[in-house]
C-alpha cells in the first residue's frame, strides 16, 4: 500500500493535545510522517488540519494563513491561565454590562492590535517555554507582538448567575491569543475576564464541515476510503498564485534549474512564493521569482 499523501482535516477532541492527536493518527494510518498546522491548547476542540507524506513540506504555508474561533468569555472573574483550567485568582460582586456595550467593545479589537503572550503559553524565552516556567511559580517579562483581528462579532450574551458569558466569532492572524483577547475585552468593560469554551472553526480555508473525527478516521482507513477525504497539498495552498510552466522547460523545473520568468504562464512579475504546473495540469512544486527575474524552486513535489 502507497503511503497517503495530502491534508487530512481532524476535528481535535477536548483533553488531547495536539501532538496527542498526531499519535493517535500515526497508529491509526501506519505512518511516521505526519505533521500539524498549528498548536490547539488540550482543552480547546475543533480544525487541526494533519499534511500526511510529502504534503508535511507544506505545514509552513498553511500556518500563516488567517484562524477562525469560536470562544465564550465570563466576565466577572478571572485565572492565572486566562481560562477555567487554571486557578481563579479574582472575582467580583456583580457585573453592570449591556450587550450594546459588550458589542462596541468588541469592535474596538478590530484590526491591528498588539498582545502579550500569556505565561501559560508555548512561547520560549531563553530557550525555555514559558508554560514550563509557569509550572515553577516564575513570570517572566515577554514582548508584546502585533496580530490581527480581520472580523469579531458578538454571537450570544448569557447570564450564568451574576456573572454573563459572552460568546463571538473572530477571525484572526497566525499567533493570536484568543485567551488574552478575552482578558484583554474584560479590562475594556473594566472588569476581569476568563475564557471559557473556545473552538477553531476553521483553519487556512477548512472548515468544521470537512473534519473527520478520530474515530471516523479509524472507519474510513479500514474500508480503504480515507483518501476520499484527503485535500491534495497543492489545494491545501491555494492561496498562492497559480502558473504553468512551458513544456520544453518541464524537465529543467523539476530539476531545479532556474529559468527565464518568460518560460511560465502567466508571466510572473511579483515576488513571493506560487505553485508551478505543467501543461497536463499536474503540480509540480512551490517556485519563486528570484530579485534577479530568474524563476527557481522552493519545494519540488513532482518527478522527472
Amino acid at each position: 500500500m502507497s503511503e497517503l499523501e495530502g491534508v487530512l482535516a481532524v476535528f481535535k477532541p477536548a483533553g488531547f493535545t495536539s501532538h496527542d492527536v498526531v499519535a493517535k493518527a500515526r497508529r491509526i494510518l501506519g505512518m511516521k510522517r505526519i505533521g500539524h498546522t498549528g498548536t490547539l491548547d488540550p482543552q480547546v476542540t475543533g480544525v487541526l488540519p494533519l499534511c500526511l507524506g510529502r504534503a508535511t513540506r507544506v505545514v509552513e504555508y498553511i500556518q500563516e494563513l488567517p484562524k477562525e474561533y469560536v470562544a465564550t468569555l465570563r466576565l466577572g472573574m478571572s485565572s492565572d491561565t486566562e481560562d477555567l483550567t487554571g486557578t481563579i485568582m479574582e472575582t467580583v460582586e456583580e457585573v453592570h454590562v449591556t450587550e450594546e456595550q459588550v458589542r462596541e467593545a468588541l469592535q474596538t479589537f478590530s484590526g491591528v492590535i498588539s498582545q502579550t503572550p500569556p505565561m501559560y503559553s508555548a512561547v520560549k524565552v531563553d530557550g525555555k517555554r514559558l508554560y514550563e516556567l509557569a509550572r515553577e511559580g516564575k513570570t517572566v517579562e515577554r514582548k508584546s507582538r502585533e496580530v490581527e483581528i480581520y472580523e469579531i462579532e458578538m454571537l450570544d450574551m448569557v447570564w450564568n448567575d451574576k456573572y454573563p458569558d459572552i460568546t463571538f466569532r473572530a477571525l484572526c492572524s497566525k499567533g493570536t491569543y484568543i485567551r488574552t483577547l478575552c482578558v484583554d475585552i474584560g479590562q475594556a468593560l473594566g472588569v476581569p475576564g476568563v475564557m471559557v469554551k473556545l473552538t477553531r472553526t476553521m483553519s487556512a480555508g477548512i472548515t468544521a464541515d470537512h473534519c473527520l473525527t478520530l474515530e471516523e478516521i479509524a472507519e474510513h482507513r479500514e474500508a480503504g476510503t480515507l483518501e476520499e477525504h484527503l485535500i491534495p497539498a497543492d489545494q491545501a495552498i491555494a492561496h498562492m498564485p497559480m502558473h504553468t510552466v512551458l513544456e520544453e522547460k518541464r524537465k529543467s523545473a523539476l530539476q531545479g534549474q532556474r529559468l527565464s520568468s518568460r518560460f511560465v504562464a502567466p508571466e510572473v512579475k511579483h515576488a513571493g512564493h506560487f505553485r508551478l504546473y505543467d501543461l497536463q495540469g499536474t503540480f509540480l512544486g512551490i517556485y519563486e521569482l528570484e530579485e534577479g527575474g530568474a524563476i527557481a524552486p522552493v519545494k519540488v513535489f513532482a518527478q522527472v
